[in-house]
């Protein structure tokens, strides 16, 4: 299943995000230092500093060869890696921004965070098209359906809010979760949705109806981050309690957990961020431990 490869020391503080490039096995990763890292999957090595920043970064998101960094300040900023330059620096938000999401058939960017606003960009100009209140408090995460229909947010209050992606008009509440949702994916042919809490369990809701389908009891603490992989029925989840965790997509069956404890090797704090490589053969981890992990799917 999942071996560990390799530890990449570098950063002197908490890492909360990732994103990998898809171009030359490059991935990046950034958090409390002061700059955005670039990392070679190829080499296993730290590369550069890509970029510098003003504020704490809490989300990253890749796009057809823009890099797109959430800052602490509220702020988001465009980096062209083709142009090897930041092209627009944008103050979205009053408060942090904590996740965002690209849609590309619409051609538009979501941002969100600690406001509970839900801001819509333009991929053209970066121009605001559109915003709304989705939650009084925190929104921590985005989640889009693969075949672009609807989008999902994970808040503070417990509720995940389902909206339309056409016009963004509210779709359903669930409610489900006792704690903040703070990780939620879809899987990848849209068979349901899957979301995780500081309560630290995982619910599987039905894409048909929405209704509740299972309840796993994940992990000890906060369910921070859910992975499915590109091309194999599997998905990963990291959490506070420092352990990343491996599950069969279809049955839900615990395949794999990697953590110091069971493994003898792993993140000695909470593991806030997972990415899969393009091509699925690496996953990513990272947290408050400064430690950028490797681990390798073996067939």
């Amino acid at each position: 299943m999942l071996k560990y490869v390799k530890t990449l020391p570098g950063h002197q503080n908490p890492v909360y995000a990732l994103a990998p490039s898809d171009q030359d096995e490059l991935f990046f990763s950034a958090g409390n230092d002061k700059g955005i890292v670039e990392w070679s999957l190829a080499e296993m090595a730290f590369v550069k500093v890509k970029m510098p920043v003003q504020s704490s970064v809490y989300c990253l998101h890749y796009y057809n060869h823009l890099l797109f960094v959430g800052e602490r300040s509220g702020a988001f900023s465009v980096y062209d890696l083709k142009k090897q330059e930041v092209i627009a620096r944008i103050n979205a938000h009053l408060k942090p921004i904590f996740n965002i999401k690209t849609v590309p058939s619409k051609h538009e960017l979501i941002t969100t965070g600690e406001d509970g606003t839900v801001a819509v960009w333009s991929l053209t100009d970066f121009k605001e098209i559109y915003r709304f209140q989705a939650a009084y408090d925190t929104v921590r995460t985005i989640a889009l359906s693969p075949d672009e229909t609807e989008i999902a947010f994970g808040c503070k209050d417990h509720l995940i809010k389902i909206y339309n992606l056409s016009d963004y008009s509210l779709k359903q509440n669930l409610e489900g979760h006792k704690l903040p949702v703070t990780a939620l994916a879809y899987h990848p042919e849209s068979r349901y949705l899957i979301s995780g809490s500081r309560d630290a369990q995982l619910k599987i809701w039905s894409l048909a109806d929405y209704a509740l389908l299972q309840n796993i009891p994940a992990h000890m603490f906060t369910v921070y981050d859910i992975a499915f992989h590109p091309t194999l029925p599997y998905f990963a989840t990291s959490s506070q309690d420092k352990s990343i965790k491996l599950w069969d997509a279809e049955n839900f069956k615990l395949y794999k957990i990697l953590s110091l404890e069971k493994a003898g090797i792993g993140h000695t704090h909470s593991i806030n961020k997972i990415v899969w490589s393009n091509d699925g053969k690496y996953l990513i981890s990272t947290g408050d431990d400064k430690q950028v992990m490797i681990w390798e799917m073996e067939s």
